[in-house]
């Protein structure tokens, strides 16, 4: 029986909306980390189904814009500009104040070799930091935990999953997936640790289960009253959670990495309305999640991420909408983050054999920032190679 498959078999029979993993090992790292490292948060966003990078950060003075995408581009009247040639569509309001504040950084371009454009297989490439023809089982954040991020500390749980039971970048971590804390240390009461001889699934079974309500003991706190007002709907919600995950480990080592999940932008029609919706949802949540850790003294030691498996197709299809494509735009944020454009925006004129843009940004570049100047880890060992950081964090 396949590990995955146990975990699987585990989360229904509880009934509970939680996961979780071991990888072994990665505690004993004999690198000493500096108690700031070790607090530090990484929260990430996948964007789910793909985001359109162009309607996310408008080109508003590119006519070849406007040309490819006669009626579902933003108008320059209704684009929040940046600068004389780039702009945020105008659902993106509620984060226009992390740029102003200069703790919104944009990277543009961002995409890697050999794109591929299957949801399934593009998303599994960034979730893994994998090449595009490699296959690999372990996340790239378990990565950064093995060399040597957090060694010292005794985390409640290496990493928790809100909104989503696929680990991700937490795969082969020691991770727990819920959608309410409150929920999940009640449900977790009955994931009492036995012991079993003989069946090396059971064992395996019952040893998550001992995980499961360790971290529930973690978790477990005084419910915190924020005086944040955290948006409607489900990703305000999981926004809420992940704060209430942070409150609840004050004075703890803490849960070094959050991950949260809005969907679904697969955009294939009628496109501006649904994504309009879905910016909207996203900035009111970067907006509640810098209020909210501001409350609990965390924004600093905070750093957000965004994520998705690829952009959209530059020219709109026929039915109103964008089809799957390459490269896109992603926003890094965090009181410790230097706003501002990085890297290049995409050439309309440029497209390659499959009509879409080309990548001038590796994703995996974001990655050796998080591990070198977040982390303080070597970046080689978690990107698995020689990526240049992204200088969007302050010394």
């Amino acid at each position: 029986m396949k590990r995955r498959h146990v975990l699987s078999s585990f989360a229904s029979a509880t009934g509970a909306a939680l996961l979780a993993a071991h990888a072994p090992g990665w505690a004993q790292a004999a690198a000493q980390r500096p108690a700031s490292i070790a607090d530090r948060i990484l929260v990430l966003v996948e964007l789910k189904g793909g985001n359109d990078g162009l309607n996310t950060i408008v080109p508003h003075a590119d006519a070849t814009y406007y040309q490819v995408r006669n009626t579902i581009a933003i108008q320059p009247a209704d684009v929040l500009k940046l600068d004389e040639r780039t702009g945020l569509h105008p659902a993106l309001n509620a984060a226009l104040p992390l740029w102003e504040k200069g703790e919104l950084a944009i990277v543009q371009g961002v995409g890697y070799p050999q794109p591929n454009l299957s949801h399934f297989r593009s998303i599994e490439i960034w979730e893994t930091g994998s090449r595009a023809a490699e296959y690999l089982d372990e996340g790239w954040v378990t990565r950064g935990m093995k060399a040597g991020f957090g060694a010292q500390a005794h985390y409640t749980a290496e990493g928790v999953l809100i909104g989503s039971n696929d680990f991700g970048p937490l795969a082969g971590a020691r991770a727990v997936a819920l959608n309410n804390p409150e929920a999940f240390v009640n449900q977790a009461r009955f994931a009492m640790p036995r012991e079993a001889t003989g069946n090396p699934a059971l064992q395996h079974l019952l040893r998550v289960e001992n995980d499961v309500s360790v971290a529930a003991q973690g978790l477990r706190g005084e419910k915190y009253n924020f005086s944040t007002e955290f948006p409607q709907g489900r990703f305000g919600s999981a926004v809420r959670a992940a704060c209430q995950v942070v409150a609840s480990q004050r004075g703890k080592a803490g849960v070094p990495v959050i991950t949260l999940t809005l969907g679904s932008f697969d955009t294939h029609q009628n496109q501006l309305g649904a994504h309009a919706n879905l910016l909207r949802q996203l900035a009111e949540g970067l907006a509640a999640l810098k209020s909210a850790l501001l409350e609990l003294g965390a924004w600093d030691r905070t750093l957000v991420m965004t994520f998705s498996e690829f952009g959209r197709r530059p020219r709109q299809n026929n039915s109103g909408g964008t089809d799957h494509g390459t490269a896109a735009a992603h926003f890094v944020t965090g009181g410790a983050v230097r706003g501002g454009l990085y890297g290049q925006a995409p050439d309309l004129t440029r497209l390659d054999a499959s009509q879409n843009v080309a990548f001038s940004t590796d994703f995996r570049q974001l990655y050796a920032t998080v591990a070198k100047d977040w982390w303080g880890v070597n970046p080689d060992s978690v990107v698995r190679g020689r990526f240049e950081p992204v200088k969007f964090l302050r010394a």
